[in-house]
């Protein structure tokens, strides 16, 4: 059966300019539709968030035997993982209170006016290499505390780690991978050893506060330090990256909307999180059940594979008012660009910062600016959806 195939087919390359068609498909052959591989896919909205929040599924790939090492705490289940979140966010500030990523948005958008200094009239530029991708990773390593002159060794460190995340030719596999492993240790080596710097001597950045919790019992080890670092640039990098290239993609196709922005800045918050619902950063999610389990009248048993098409439940008629529609305005806007329940995107309240910064630095430029080629050329990656390049003529 031809459902049968919409993992491979949304997977492969040839769609990912346009996977919607296919989550279309997906929501119509059923809430769950099982693959040829065994496992199920799961389009719609409801069905999705009830999993998101159900604590027998798990994201800990050491349940299906696939690593034996402990792996970062993205990938663990409560209680390990509750408790190196909550340490990893303390940094951040006190919940529902300002904190330290609201404090920086004033450097925020400093960094975003540095970026865009260089836009001159009539230039052709890459949205994502000229702008989309620098202002995330200089603004982690401005978060973290890392002196200005070794930015560049973490844009290079970034490229490694985000090319092992891609999908790839099974004949790249292999060395993308190994050059994946040695910056995540390299970069890890790195971060701790600037902490240790920082340790008695404080800054006021994240690593030294990591470093200088008075609490023992809220410290973190050397290993969970090094992980939580990265982990913080791989989630504010990655989500950010697609989540402005898309919005500037999606802008310049409406211009309607486009204009409508200029006008009223006010709309931008609620702009974006229309974005996250209608081209989010992150398309899909796996998850392992720990017992059998019914979804939607499909049991699924424990140990299988069930992915979980959050961009096909952000388009969900169930859940939204004309759905395909891209509106700024819309209201109840409770959707699934982050995620949702306990794995919520670490990187979240940063992505949201700065793709207001930079969509609302950008509105000016946009509204004579046009698309070089459309559709733009996409990486490669079908779970993090975005465009590689997005070349545009101000």
């Amino acid at each position: 059966m031809d459902s049968e195939t919409l993992l491979a087919r949304i997977t492969d390359y040839a769609n990912r300019p346009n996977p919607y068609p296919l989550y279309a498909e997906l929501r119509e052959s059923g809430p769950v539709v099982r693959q040829a591989d065994g496992g199920y896919l799961v389009g719609t909205y409801h069905e999705i968030a009830a999993l998101l929040h159900d604590p027998r599924m798990s994201v800990d790939p050491r349940t299906r035997g696939e690593v034996t090492h402990k792996p970062p705490f993205l990938r663990l289940d409560d209680p390990e993982h509750h408790r190196l979140r909550t340490l990893a966010m303390r940094p951040f500030g006190p919940p529902h209170s300002p904190g330290r990523v609201d404090a920086m948005r004033g450097e925020i958008d400093q960094i975003t006016k540095e970026l865009m200094d260089s836009f001159e009239a009539g230039r052709q530029i890459d949205i994502v290499d000229d702008f989309a991708y620098p202002l995330p990773v200089t603004v982690i390593c401005r978060l973290l505390g890392v002196p200005r002159e070794d930015e560049p060794l973490f844009r290079a460190w970034s490229d490694a780690l985000v090319a092992a995340a891609d999908v790839r030719p099974e004949a790249e596999t292999t060395e993308t991978d190994k050059a994946g492993d040695q910056a995540r240790i390299e970069m890890g080596g790195y971060l701790v050893n600037l902490a240790e710097q920082r340790r008695g001597n404080p800054s006021d950045d994240m690593l030294s506060a990591f470093v200088n919790e008075p609490d023992p019992a809220l410290r973190l080890t050397q290993e969970e330090l090094a992980e939580t670092a990265v982990l913080l640039l791989i989630a504010g990098h990655e989500t950010t990256v697609n989540l402005i290239a898309n919005g500037v993609l999606t802008l310049l196709r409406q211009p309607e909307h486009l204009d409508q922005l200029r006008r009223d800045h006010d709309l931008l918050p609620r702009a974006v999180e229309e974005l996250l619902r209608y081209e989010p950063p992150v398309h899909i999610r796996e998850r392992i059940p720990l017992a059998d389990i019914d979804v939607a009248g499909t049991p699924i048993a424990q140990g299988t594979s069930v992915v979980l098409v959050l961009a096909s439940g952000n388009r969900d008629a169930m859940r939204f008012h004309e759905p395909d529609r891209f509106d700024p305005t819309r209201p109840d806007n409770e959707h699934l660009g982050f995620g949702s329940g306990i794995h919520l995107c670490y990187g979240a309240p940063l992505a949201r910062i700065e793709a207001q910064a930079a969509l609302g630095a950008l509105l000016p430029h946009l509204g004579t600016a046009r698309l070089v080629q459309d559709p733009p050329p996409y990486r490669q990656n079908a779970m993090l959806r975005g465009p590689r390049h997005l070349p545009i003529q101000l």
